[in-house]
């Protein structure tokens, strides 16, 4: 009889794994509380750091094994447990704990992993919610090790081919040695669409689906599983009518893998003519292979962050220019549009400490813009690397989390300035460079003619205008099914933003997940949308709909949609307009 679990499918190129079931069920148990004596306080805390020193071989052992086609940023995942093991709010409380309380280092760490995640719970920023697993996954393993049954995969393990792995939760090393192992597909009892986990099965193109509680409990190790990361379901148990189904299914995917791999020379034009441009969104020159290999007409969302992140100092503008050259030679003509930094204070950057103080809710506090502003010492080396590298080749610079036009005026008057210290030391840039904003919160939506009066171009940045609009974290399982791209509000916003552009004769892009989501595809060319920015690997999927579309038809049948927004469920509405 095949019985079926439900949980949050994260679907990959590949969206659909059959296979035999790898149980691992370790890593769930708690710590319990052991008091010790005084006397015992220096074995207990030297046991401790025995366990800290052998989890951070652990980590390193694995990373050395990634294999060199493996993407970086899989192993800075790694990387970033590597430099938690030396923190000292995590290891140098623990001691203290062990000390003043005589107690087990196990229970000592449990007590500190609540503390943090007590503070990681309480911030609304998206990122930082996703840093509670790290915190949970350098105290599991540290534990593991306390506890002499150490959770990274057991070396033994040399062939997983084909199998689908079945665990509690899954730290970044071990998704990253499983999968070169042989692994298939993962399955979760813990994570969610924004987690570590989920992160590294896009990007190891594999199918996951996660949040199922308990299922660890109910599965055989070699059970036979079919794993639908399209629609969040595993099915253990199948009759062969049911397996049969899903490997027609499996084929079917990969023939039509192969079909969009021959849309990528094609001009991407809807069935009217209508050009349409498909950008790439990037965070690292090592993606750039990937955006060109799937024919993306450009970079429409080139992250910074990456080059401030896990140190304690500040790129220098000498170092940000060569990222950028970087970028643009391999890029080889195509334009890239580089954000400046959206971090806070509290991301990533010891450096950053000196930079004000901290918010209560980091989301709302002083980052991205406000922060660079606030601290223009900050923001003038990225500025001026940006200038200069716009005479390497064709380049865009946009702003994040704008909200108001003083904040784009302030700007573009530093901008100016750079510009003419650049003029004094004889050094190139384009004076043309393209400045255009996000429009990511709703006061910059309600205000989107104001700004394009001021910029060359606006870029809507879904995940944060739905996020700060419906006010919901995306990332807390309590609320996140409120998270809806459909709500009117959000679809109202999208369209005042997209119509104050074409007032101006500005372009509007899209680089919120929207963009690379084909469910909204119709609906977005319908509102007049002609820049899409995605994820590289949604490029063909996205391509095929719009070659396909006949934009005139679209914009006439979504104009009948808005007429309908507060009688009719909106995503009823867009299911008709997608089948039709």
């Amino acid at each position: 009889m095949t019985t079926a679990f439900q949980g949050i499918g994260i679907a990959s190129s590949c969206p659909i794994a059959l296979g035999p079931a790898f149980i691992d069920a370790r890593g769930r148990g708690g710590a319990f509380l052991a008091p010790i004596a005084s006397d015992q306080i220096g074995a207990e805390i030297a046991r401790l750091d025995l366990a800290v020193s052998a989890a951070r071989e652990a980590l390193q052992a694995i990373r050395a094994q990634i294999p060199r086609h493996t993407p970086i940023k899989i192993a800075e995942f790694i990387d970033a447990h590597l430099l938690m093991l030396e923190d000292a709010a995590l290891i140098d409380e623990v001691r203290r704990i062990v000390s003043d309380q005589l107690c087990n280092a196990e229970w000592a760490l449990q007590l500190q992993r609540d503390t943090l995640i007590r503070v990681f719970d309480e911030m609304d920023d998206p990122y930082l919610r996703t840093r509670r697993d790290d915190i949970e996954h350098v105290v599991r393993q540290i534990q593991s090790f306390l506890r002499g049954d150490a959770t990274t995969p057991d070396p033994g393990i040399k062939d997983l081919d084909g199998c689908v792995v079945v665990a509690h939760d899954l730290m970044p090393a071990d998704a990253i040695l499983l999968r070169h192992r042989g692994a298939v597909a993962f399955v979760t009892e813990a994570g969610g669409p924004m987690s570590h986990t989920a992160i590294l099965a896009r990007s190891l193109g594999i199918p996951a689906v996660m949040g199922i509680h308990e299922i660890t409990r109910y599965l055989r190790q070699n059970e036979f599983l079919v794993v639908d990361g399209e629609t969040g379901t595993v099915l253990a148990n199948a009759d062969e009518r049911t397996l049969e189904y899903f490997r027609q299914r499996l084929r079917a995917v990969q023939a039509r893998q192969r079909r969009l791999r021959e849309l990528v020379s094609r001009p991407t034009l809807t069935r009217d003519g209508v050009a349409i441009a498909l950008l790439a969104n990037l965070e690292l020159p090592e993606d750039v292979s990937t955006a060109k290999s799937n024919g993306a007409a450009g970079v429409g969302l080139y992250r910074t962050e990456f080059l401030y992140m896990n140190r304690d100092d500040l790129p220098d503008e000498e170092e940000h220019l060569a990222n950028y050259a970087e970028m643009i030679a391999g890029l080889d003509g195509i334009p890239i549009t580089i954000r400046t930094l959206d971090l806070g204070v509290e991301k990533g950057c010891e450096a950053f400490a000196n930079c004000g103080a901290s918010a209560c809710n980091p989301a709302l506090g002083l980052r991205a813009i406000r922060l660079c502003l606030k601290e223009p010492e900050l923001f003038r080396p990225q500025l001026r690397a940006i200038l200069r590298a716009s005479a390497l080749g064709p380049i865009r610079l946009m702003l994040p989390l704008v909200t108001n036009v003083h904040e784009l005026d302030t700007v573009l008057a530093l901008i100016v300035q750079l510009k003419h210290q650049l003029d004094r030391e004889g050094l190139r840039y384009d004076p043309a460079l393209p400045i255009g904003a996000m429009i990511e919160v709703p006061a910059a939506a309600l205000e989107a003619r104001a700004i394009a009066r001021r910029m060359d171009f606006l870029s809507i940045g879904t995940n944060d205008l739905i996020q700060y609009t419906l006010a919901i974290d995306r990332l807390d399982d309590a609320v996140n099914y409120l998270f809806d791209p459909t709500h009117p509000a959000i679809l109202r916003l999208i369209r005042m933003t997209i119509e104050a552009g074409r007032a101006l004769g500005i372009p509007v892009s899209m680089c919120g997940e929207m963009a690379g989501d084909p469910r909204f595809t119709r609906l977005l060319l319908g509102l007049g949308l002609r820049e899409f920015s995605m994820q590289p690997g949604a490029l063909l999927d996205i391509k095929e709909i719009v070659l396909d579309a006949d934009s005139r038809e679209l914009q006439r049948r979504t104009d009948q949609l808005f007429d309908l927004l507060d009688e009719t469920d909106p995503s009823h509405l867009l299911d008709a307009l997608n089948q039709a």
